[in-house]
């Protein structure tokens, strides 16, 4: 079931969406190469513990960890442990806050010291598609729009779009009706209300855009050609003409 939220709760979930923001800022000023993934997951605990938010991805259907750290091929939901993080790497760290009851989800691919020019171009085009698929973006705007403009700028690009992994809707949820594919028909879906907040998750794959569900741990996308992959997330609220980015 859609929920469109009130005044009341958009007020309550600005907090946390703010603490996963200043989560995301505050790894990309750590991260480095020689890091294992297991001690970025250490820097997200710390800092949303410390604003009395609780790391919602810790627990979460046994999820072992509080962030889902993905490096190069990993498309989503690596799970932080001993893989060091190497010179030219890109590294997705994907969050998920909790205060007030309500929650604030993101993501960056960050760029790792001397990262290729056709890498650090797959993580500029996955972050575009993501203000692609906000422009225009309102209240009663057919909700495949969306993946519509995400799939159009991405494969102008050469890119693959993942279709078997979406973005959704989040409020006391992580994960709330609708699912919001980063691919689809213009004109089709529901239409968006005033009061919905989702999250637009573009993810894009160097190659092809089949991916791989690890499992041995239950958790891991990878690339099923080996190729990188990048990942760009915001929470977004729809209002009656336009909308508001939560988590920046």
């Amino acid at each position: 079931m859609v929920t469109v939220k009130t005044a009341e709760e958009i007020a309550l979930m600005r907090e946390p969406c703010r603490i996963v923001k200043e989560t995301l800022e505050y790894v990309g000023k750590h991260i480095s190469a020689g890091m294992t993934t297991a001690e970025v997951d250490k820097l997200v605990y710390k800092y949303i513990t410390s604003c009395g938010a609780v790391p919602s991805e810790l627990g979460y259907c046994g999820y072992p960890a509080s962030s889902c750290v993905s490096v190069n091929e990993v498309v989503v939901h690596g799970i932080p442990g001993d893989r060091i993080i190497e010179d030219g790497d890109i590294v997705s760290v994907d969050i998920t806050a909790e205060k007030n009851g309500f929650q604030g989800d993101a993501c960056r691919t960050f760029l790792i010291g001397n990262v290729s020019e056709e890498k650090r171009k797959l993580v500029k085009v996955t972050e575009e598609c993501f203000f692609k698929a906000i422009d225009g973006l309102k209240e009663g705007t057919p909700l495949y729009d969306i993946g519509y403009a995400v799939q159009s700028h991405a494969e102008a690009n050469g890119y693959g779009v993942v279709r078997a992994l979406t973005g959704h809707g989040i409020g006391r949820e992580m994960h709330e009706d609708p699912s919001v594919p980063n691919y689809g028909r213009k004109g089709t879906g529901m239409r968006l209300k005033a009061g919905m907040t989702i999250c637009i998750e573009p993810m894009i794959n160097m190659g092809t855009w089949r991916v791989v569900f690890d499992k041995r741990d239950g958790w891991t996308v990878r690339t099923a050609d080996g190729l990188p992959a990048a990942h760009y997330e915001n929470t977004v609220l729809i209002t009656g003409d336009g909308v508001e980015i939560l988590t920046l």
